[in-house]
């Protein structure tokens, strides 16, 4: 069960993170204002807490896998909700980035 906590954790702290920029993206570079902006902010705000739950307690592993499930988390976002069209490479590339996560997050590690 911590692998499917973990894995939900990832996507859910994307949505926030993604969701935030690209709220803020929003208000910004789309004039929606500062509502669509301070949203963004209190929404990245919580991605860095929802990161903190991980059942892992290194930062540095979390954040690094995290970067491989913003990539892909990019493009599916894009995907969904600014109809963006990924070729095969981005996908390749989402789905490296991925086995790199599942490496850093998932291999086995030795108890020493």
């Amino acid at each position: 069960m911590t692998i499917a906590r973990s894995i939900a954790l990832f996507v859910g702290a994307a949505v926030f993170e993604i969701g935030g920029a690209w709220l803020v993206w929003q208000g910004i570079r789309e004039h929606k204002g500062w509502a669509w902006i301070g949203a963004g902010i209190i929404a990245l705000g919580v991605y860095g807490f929802v990161a903190t739950l991980q059942p892992d307690a290194n930062f540095g592993r979390i954040l690094a896998a995290y970067g491989g499930v913003f990539v892909a988390g990019s493009l599916a976002w894009g995907m969904l909700v600014d109809g963006f069209k990924p070729d095969r490479w981005d996908v390749t590339g989402a789905l490296i980035c991925l086995a790199g996560v599942a490496l850093i997050m998932y291999g086995p590690r030795s108890s020493s």
